[in-house]
């Protein structure tokens, strides 16, 4: 009888935050911004911009079409991600 391997448990916040860093890597690499997780609430996740995102007049987008779209793709139960 084989063994069923065991799956790690993460809370949603951590998978949150990972997935934070992901796109932080992507957007510091390609574009020279940056966004760092700062807190979630169970509802809202709330985010801080950096780098070149800071003063750029397409900042706002960034945040809610490309880190609050993915972050819904992946937890479609996140109300909203909101600059902090």
């Amino acid at each position: 009888m084989s063994e069923q391997p065991v799956i790690p448990s993460f809370p949603i916040e951590d998978q949150i935050r990972g997935l934070v860093e992901q796109l932080d890597a992507y957007i510091a690499h390609y574009h020279g911004g940056g966004v760092e997780f700062v807190s979630f609430d169970g509802k809202i996740v709330k985010v801080r911009l950096g780098g070149a995102c800071l003063g750029c007049p397409l900042s706002p987008m960034t945040l809610k079409g490309w880190v609050e779209g993915t972050i819904r793709q992946f937890f479609p139960e996140i109300e909203a991600v909101e600059a902090a």
